[in-house]
C-alpha cells in the first residue's frame, strides 16, 4: 500500500493511495501527529478512518517522513561499480582500504535536509561547487530493536521510500569523513510516496536517476554489496533502532563524480529518480 503526506487547498493531511492510484484517501489522524512524522505516525495505530478522497492531481506532496526523529542513516560505496568509481574518483578517504568495503560503511545525514519532491536542490556557491546526486531505496523502520540478527532484520521494517543522497564531492574528501557534505541543506530529497514492505522485492527492484532526461544511473537493489538484512544487523549492533529511523541503503553507479570530466550539478539541472514498485522523486537545481 502506498501512503504521502500533501498539501491540498492550504490544509495538510496523510493518505492512502486507491482507485488505480488516481485518489487519495485523506485519513482521520490529527496533523499534530504527523506533522513532523508523517507516515511514521501510522506505525502501531489503529487503522483510521476516511474522511475525504482527493485527486492526486491536486494536492502538493511532502516528504512522507518531513522531519525524521534522529539523522538518516546512510550506507557508502554499496553497489560494486559505485564502490569502484568513487575509490578513482579521489575523493573517497576510505579508498586505502580498497575500493570494496569489507564491512557497510555507515554515516548519517541531518534530519534538516530533508526536502520534498518537487523543492530545489539548493547550490550555495559560496561553500561548494562539486554537487552531486545518488538514487537510492530507503527503508523505514516500523518495530524496534538492538543487535538485531540478519535472519529477523525484515521483520523490523514497516517501508520503504525514496532518497537522493545529494553530497559535496569536496566537502566530503576535505574533512576526511561524510556528515558535512552529506548534511548541506536541502540535500536529502525524500519521497513522494512511502510503501509497506510487502510492495518491494529486495531482491529485484530498479533504480534509475536521469538529470535533463539523460539517464545515468540504472541499477537492481539485487546487486547491494551488503543486502538489507546485513544493514539492519550492522546498524543495530550496539545501536538501538527506533520506530521511524530511516536507513537510506546506498547509491549505485553512474553518480556526477564517475564520468570523465565530472557532471556535477548545476543551476537549472532537473533530477529525477525512479524506484519501481515505489514512483518518481524529482527535484530541480538552484543556485542560492
Amino acid at each position: 500500500m502506498k501512503f504521502a503526506v500533501f498539501n491540498h487547498k492550504g490544509k495538510k493531511h496523510l493518505g492512502r493511495l486507491v482507485d488505480s492510484e488516481t485518489f487519495l484517501e485523506c485519513l482521520d489522524i490529527p496533523e499534530s501527529a504527523f506533522e513532523q512524522d508523517g507516515v511514521v505516525s501510522l506505525i502501531n495505530r489503529p487503522s483510521p478512518n476516511v474522511t475525504e478522497k482527493i485527486s492526486v492531481s491536486e494536492v502538493e506532496f511532502l516528504a512522507p517522513v518531513p522531519r525524521p526523529r534522529r539523522n538518516v542513516f546512510c550506507v557508502g560505496k554499496n553497489y560494486y561499480a559505485h564502490a569502484e568509481e568513487f575509490a578513482a574518483s579521489g575523493f573517497d578517504s576510505s579508498a586505502a582500504k580498497g575500493a570494496v568495503p569489507e564491512a557497510p560503511i555507515v554515516f548519517s545525514k541531518l534530519p534538516e535536509t530533508v526536502e520534498p519532491t518537487g523543492t530545489s536542490i539548493k547550490l550555495d556557491t559560496t561553500v561548494t561547487n562539486t554537487v552531486d546526486y545518488e538514487a537510492e531505496l530507503a527503508v523505514i523502520i516500523g518495530t524496534p530493536g538492538k543487535n538485531i540478527s540478519r535472519e529477523n532484520a525484515l521483520s523490523h521494517i514497516w517501508g520503504y521510500t525514496i532518497v537522493n543522497d545529494v553530497t559535496s564531492r569536496d566537502l566530503q574528501g576535505h574533512h576526511s569523513q561524510w556528515l558535512i557534505g552529506k548534511s548541506q541543506d536541502s540535500f536529502c530529497p525524500m519521497g513522494p510516496w512511502a510503501v509497506t514492505a510487502d510492495e518491494i522485492d529486495l531482491a529485484d527492484t530498479s533504480v534509475k536517476c536521469w538529470v535533463n532526461g539523460e539517464l545515468r544511473q540504472d541499477s537492481n537493489t539485487g546487486l547491494l554489496i551488503f543486502d538489507v538484512p546485513t544493514i539492519i544487523a550492522a546498524i543495530s549492533n550496539g545501536i538501538t533502532l527506533k520506530v521511524g529511523d530511516v536507513i537510506a541503503t546506498g547509491t549505485p553507479a553512474g553518480v556526477g563524480i564517475g564520468f570523465k570530466p565530472p557532471k556535477y550539478l548545476a543551476a537549472g539541472d532537473i533530477v529525477k529518480i525512479e524506484i519501481d514498485g515505489i514512483g518518481t522523486l524529482e527535484n530541480p537545481v538552484e543556485e542560492i
